[in-house]
C-alpha cells in the first residue's frame, strides 16, 4: 500500500513539473521598440485608431423594393437584335451628326462647282455733273453734263482649259449745254467679246478646279466615314444586346439559387425534426439563403444598368417612352459561330475596313495638292484676245455754235458742205446700226504675264509639304494595316477562347449539378455534412452563371470579329445610305 501511494505520488510530481517546464508563463507586454520610425507592435495592438459606430448592427429585416427604378416591369417591350440595330442606327445622335456631315459635303460639292456657273453683270446709274469751262471754244461759265449709264455682260468658263470668256453690252445716254458738243443727247453704244486663255500656269489645273475635285473626294470620305461609324454603332448595340440578355438570365439564375436554398432549408428542417441533424445546422442554411438574395439583388442592379445603357444607344430622346418600358430581349442566345480562317479574315478586312478607304481618299486628296501646288510652280502667262464694235447716234444739239465758220455757213452748195451734212447724218439717228455693220471696229491680240522676281518660293514650299504629307499618309497606311491586322488577329484568338471556355463552362455545370445531387443523397444517408451541401450548391450557381457569360462572351466575340473584318453591314442586312 505504501509502495504505491510513493509511486503515485512520483508520477504526479513528474507531471507537474514536465508542464511546469513545457508551458510558458503569459509574457509582461514589453514597450514598443522604435525602428526607422516605424512601431512594430502586432496588428490588434495598433494604437491611433479610431473608434466609430463599433456597436453597429442591421436589424431591419423587412423587404426591400427590388423593381427597377422608372421602369414598368409589367409593361414588357420584347426587342430582337435587328430591332435593336434598326433603332440606334435611327435615332443615334452620332448618327445623326454623321448623315449632317454628308450633306454638308454634298452642299460643299456644288458650291465648288459653282465657281464655272456663267454670271451675268451689269449696272445702271445716272449721273449729273458740273464743271468749270476751261476751253477757249466755249462761251460758257461752265458745263453741266447728265448721263445715263445701262451696261450689261456674261462671263463664262470653259473648265477643262480654264478659259475664261466675256461678252459685254455698253450704253450710254449723254445730254449737255456745251455749245461745242455736235450732239445732245448723244447716244453711245459697244459690243465687246474677250477671251484669255492661260499658257502655262492655270491651263491644266487651276483652284477652281482643285476646290471641284476635293469635294467630290470629301464627299466619299464623308459617306465612308458614316458608314464607318454606323459598324462602330452596331457593334456597340450588339455588345449592350448580350449584356442585357446575360444580366436578365443571370437574375434568372440567382432567382433559382434562392428557390434552391431555401428548399434546401426546409429539407434540413425535416432532417432536424427526423434526428439526423443538428438544430444548428438550420442556422447555415438560413445564411446561404441571405447570401443567395444578396446576388439577387446584385444581378437585379446590373440588369438596370444593362438596360439603361442599351436604351441610350436606342431611345430617340430623354423623353422616349420606351425609357419606362422593361425591355426583354427575345433572340436565342445560341449563335452559329462563323468558320473562317486567318487568311480569309484579313482579306475581308483589307477589302471592307472603313479606316483604309479614308486613308485613301486622303491621299487622292494629296495627289490634287501636289498636282494644283506644281502648277503654280508655272509661270503666268495669258494669251487675250479681243473684238469690240461701237455706234454712236442722238439728236443734233440746237446750241450748237463755233467760233470758226463752216463750210455749209459760207457755202451751202460746196461739197464740203455736202460732206459735213453727211457726216452730221451719219452721226445721228441709232447707235445699234453702227455696232451691227462693223463701223468701227476695234482688235486686240497679246499677252499677259505676272513672273516673280526672284522664284515663287511658296509655291515651291506648298508642293514640298504636300510631297511629304504624301509619304505620312503611306507611312499611316501601313500602320493602319499593321493595327488592323493585330485587331483580327485578337478577334479570332478571342472567338476560339470563347467557344472553349463555353465548352470548359457547359461541362463544370454538368458536373455541379450531379455534384450536388450527389451530395444532397449524401446528406440523406448520413454519410456528409450540411456544409459540403451548401459549397456544392454555390459551386452549382456559379456554374449556373459562368456558363451564361461564357455564352454571351462567345456572342460578343463573334461581334468583334464582325467589326473586326469590316462585316458587321452585310453580317446584319444593313444598308449605310442617307435618310432623305
Amino acid at each position: 500500500m505504501f509502495l504505491r501511494f510513493f509511486i503515485a505520488f512520483l508520477f504526479a510530481l513528474i507531471i507537474g513539473v514536465g508542464f511546469g517546464f513545457s508551458q510558458n508563463p503569459t509574457p509582461t507586454p514589453s514597450p514598443a521598440r522604435v525602428v526607422d520610425d516605424k512601431q512594430n507592435v502586432a496588428p490588434e495592438r495598433l494604437q491611433g485608431v479610431p473608434a466609430i459606430d463599433p456597436n453597429y448592427r442591421s436589424d431591419d429585416r423587412s423587404m426591400p423594393d427590388l423593381g427597377r427604378v422608372g421602369v414598368n416591369m409589367t409593361d414588357q417591350k420584347p426587342l430582337t437584335l435587328a430591332e435593336a440595330i434598326t433603332l440606334a442606327l435611327e435615332n443615334n445622335k452620332d448618327i445623326e451628326v454623321t448623315r449632317k456631315n454628308v450633306k454638308i459635303a454634298e452642299f460643299d460639292l456644288k458650291a465648288a462647282r459653282g465657281a464655272y456657273e456663267p454670271h451675268f453683270t451689269g449696272q445702271s446709274y445716272y449721273e449729273r455733273s458740273t464743271v468749270p469751262n476751261v476751253s477757249i471754244f466755249s462761251s460758257n461759265q461752265k458745263t453741266t453734263q447728265g448721263s445715263f449709264i445701262g451696261n450689261a455682260g456674261i462671263q463664262g468658263y470653259v473648265p477643262r482649259f480654264g478659259t475664261v470668256l466675256n461678252a459685254n453690252f455698253n450704253n450710254q445716254r449723254v445730254t449737255t449745254n456745251n455749245p461745242i458738243s455736235i450732239l445732245s443727247p448723244q447716244l453711245n453704244s459697244s459690243l465687246s467679246f474677250s477671251v484669255t486663255q492661260p499658257l502655262f500656269r492655270g491651263r491644266r489645273f487651276d483652284q477652281p478646279r482643285r476646290a471641284i475635285e476635293i469635294a467630290k473626294r470629301n464627299l466619299s470620305l464623308t459617306d465612308t466615314q458614316f458608314r464607318q461609324r454606323t459598324i462602330d454603332i452596331i457593334a456597340n448595340v450588339q455588345r449592350a444586346y448580350w449584356d442585357l440578355t446575360y444580366a436578365l438570365r443571370n437574375l434568372q439564375v440567382q432567382r433559382d439559387g434562392v428557390k434552391d436554398a431555401k428548399d434546401q432549408l426546409e429539407h434540413n428542417r425535416r432532417l432536424v425534426n427526423e434526428g439526423q441533424l443538428a438544430p444548428i445546422d438550420i442556422l447555415a442554411a438560413e445564411t446561404q439563403v441571405a447570401n443567395f438574395e444578396q446576388s439577387v439583388y446584385d444581378a437585379l442592379n446590373a440588369v438596370g444598368v444593362a438596360e439603361n445603357n442599351l436604351k441610350n444607344m436606342i431611345s430617340q430622346n430623354r423623353n422616349d417612352a420606351l425609357w419606362g418600358k422593361s425591355v426583354t430581349p427575345v433572340d436565342s442566345v445560341d449563335l452559329e459561330t462563323p468558320i473562317t480562317t486567318l487568311a480569309q479574315a484579313l482579306d475581308a478586312a483589307m477589302q471592307n475596313r472603313p479606316e483604309l478607304e479614308i486613308n485613301q481618299a486622303q491621299k487622292d486628296i494629296n495627289v490634287l495638292d501636289q498636282r494644283y501646288f506644281k502648277e503654280l510652280k508655272k509661270p503666268q502667262i495669258d494669251l487675250v484676245a479681243s473684238y469690240s464694235s461701237s455706234g454712236i447716234g442722238g439728236t443734233q444739239n440746237p446750241n450748237f455754235s463755233t467760233p470758226f465758220p463752216l463750210p455749209c455757213q459760207t457755202d451751202p452748195t460746196s461739197p464740203a458742205c455736202q460732206q459735213q451734212q453727211a457726216n452730221l447724218a451719219a452721226l445721228t439717228g441709232n447707235p445699234y446700226s453702227g455696232i451691227f455693220a462693223n463701223k468701227y471696229p476695234i482688235f486686240r491680240v497679246g499677252v499677259q504675264f505676272n513672273l516673280p522676281l526672284f522664284g515663287d518660293k511658296t509655291s515651291r514650299a506648298q508642293y514640298g509639304r504636300s510631297l511629304v504629307e504624301g509619304e505620312r499618309l503611306v507611312t499611316q497606311r501601313e500602320q493602319l494595316e499593321q493595327n488592323i491586322q493585330v485587331d483580327v488577329r485578337n478577334a479570332l484568338q478571342a472567338l476560339r477562347t470563347a467557344e472553349a471556355r463555353l465548352r470548359a463552362a457547359a461541362i463544370a455545370r454538368e458536373n455541379s449539378v450531379k455534384q450536388y445531387d450527389s451530395e444532397q443523397r449524401k446528406l440523406d444517408s448520413g454519410q456528409s455534412d450540411i456544409y459540403k451541401v451548401l459549397d456544392r450548391q454555390t459551386a452549382l450557381t456559379t456554374a449556373r452563371s459562368n456558363e451564361l457569360r461564357a455564352q454571351t462572351e462567345l456572342n460578343k466575340a463573334i461581334s468583334d470579329l464582325q467589326r473586326a473584318t469590316g462585316n458587321s453591314l452585310k453580317a446584319n442586312n444593313v444598308e449605310a445610305r442617307l435618310r432623305k
